[in-house]
């Protein structure tokens, strides 16, 4: 887990590249797409129409998932996933706009500032719009529908670059390219009942920001995952709002230690993995081995090519063991810091196979849950143990059916 944040620094979550097989992984092409393709070995109605014309494109560009549609808490539905694009040049090309249609409509725009707010180079934490030759970057895109708005079936991507050294005709000084095609899923997101209860749970970190989940793709046997795309890190907040109570660096400081764990649906346990020692609170953990950054956690498996993971439990409070038949509501461990973690909260994610960090992140939403109030963005003394500021114009409600979004406080049913 990477190090999540609100706008200072909460607590960690799974990471290997700072920004924390896809069965759903597209190819795509740097050229532009043919509409329409002809074989002489196949009869064709009406004339014959060759390919679109070929055309240079600096960047070559690939999704690595396709989107998933997910209901979320600010009443849109989103389609989170990530572009990267690779520079084929021996010269800095320099983004200049990011826009992804369906069709001829553009449904999200990224110019100025926020090319560079939602771009990294593969492997680097610093936001920019420069791609050095050879270099990847990746462009986290979060392309929002209003909730009774069709979803399209395909989205395509123009993006605007400017060359350092530019060779007219064939590379002019800017360009836009169409590029990377991808289909969006038509399945949905899993339903389930939260993991926790009670009140004042702060969704730390989640989609669809680029924080330390999204951010977080992982090389791991040759190829990058994103297994925390949707991950949430829950936090417990105390009545007043604070993060913590007392001494900073003691576990029992933060209100949601040792709290319930709960299955989220039935299934059976793939991995139950305890005996790890809690970490020193507010302090991030080094030296640990790729198997231990979870902590101890258990997978399950929901079904239909989900598993959910309960990450950084408690030591010695896992109640399950592997091959176990959960039931829902099921109590199965209680919250802890063991792992990469740098303050007890519990890291909760869906994807799509039983690895923690070599799977692809999948959608999920919760059957209900009361949304209490937001966490503004900008609040930086919630670290240091104040009270959390509140985001104005958030009206208490009960939800049914979304996910939360990252800065959600909500309370969840008694078990």
């Amino acid at each position: 887990m990477a190090v999540i944040h609100t706008a200072a620094v909460l607590f960690g979550a799974i990471t290997l590249i700072a920004a924390c097989s896809p069965t759903t992984e597209t190819p795509s092409t740097a050229t532009q797409t043919p509409s329409a393709t002809t074989s002489a070995s196949t009869p064709q109605s009406g004339p014959l129409r060759g390919p679109e014309p070929s055309a240079a494109t600096p960047l070559v560009a690939r999704s690595l998932a396709e989107p998933i549609p997910v209901p979320a808490t600010d009443g849109k539905v989103h389609l989170a996933y990530e572009l990267l694009l690779t520079n084929a040049l021996p010269q800095e090309v320099t983004l200049t706009s990011v826009t992804v249609l369906d069709r001829d409509v553009a449904l999200l725009t990224l110019a100025g500032d926020q090319v560079s707010k939602w771009t990294r180079l593969l492997g680097t934490p610093t936001p920019t719009t420069k791609v050095s030759p050879s270099a990847t970057a990746v462009v986290w895109l979060d392309v929002q529908l209003d909730k009774d708005a069709a979803v399209p079936q395909t989205l395509t991507h123009s993006i605007g670059v400017s060359l350092s050294e530019p060779q007219p005709p064939l590379l002019p000084a800017t360009m836009t390219e169409h590029v990377a095609p991808v289909t969006v899923q038509t399945r949905k997101p899993i339903v389930i009942a939260p993991p926790l209860a009670g009140p004042s749970w702060l969704d730390g970190d989640s989609c669809c920001e680029v924080g330390g989940h999204r951010g977080a793709l992982n090389p791991i046997n040759g190829q990058l995952w994103a297994a925390e795309r949707f991950a949430i890190d829950y936090v417990q907040l105390s009545p007043d709002g604070r993060l913590f109570i007392g001494d900073k660096t003691k576990v029992e400081s933060y209100p949601g230690f040792g709290a319930d764990i709960y299955a989220v649906t039935h299934g059976p346990v793939v991995i139950a993995t305890d005996g790890l020692e809690e970490q020193v609170a507010g302090k991030n953990p080094t030296g640990l081995t790729l198997d231990q950054y979870p902590g101890n956690h258990i997978v399950q498996d929901l079904g239909d090519g989900n598993y959910a993971m309960y990450a950084h439990i408690k030591t010695g409070s896992i109640k399950v063991k592997p091959g176990d038949q959960v039931k829902a509501g099921q109590l199965i461990g209680s919250v802890g810091n063991t792992g990469n973690t740098s303050g007890p909260h519990l890291h909760f994610q869906v994807m799509n196979g039983p690895d923690p960090l070599r799977a692809d992140g999948l959608p999920f939403v919760f059957d209900s849950f009361r949304l209490d109030s937001r966490v503004s963005p900008t609040d930086e003394a919630i670290d240091d143990g104040q009270s959390a500021v509140m985001q104005p114009g958030v009206t208490p409600r009960d939800e049914t059916d979304v996910s939360p979004l990252s800065f959600d406080v909500m309370t969840y049913a008694d078990r």
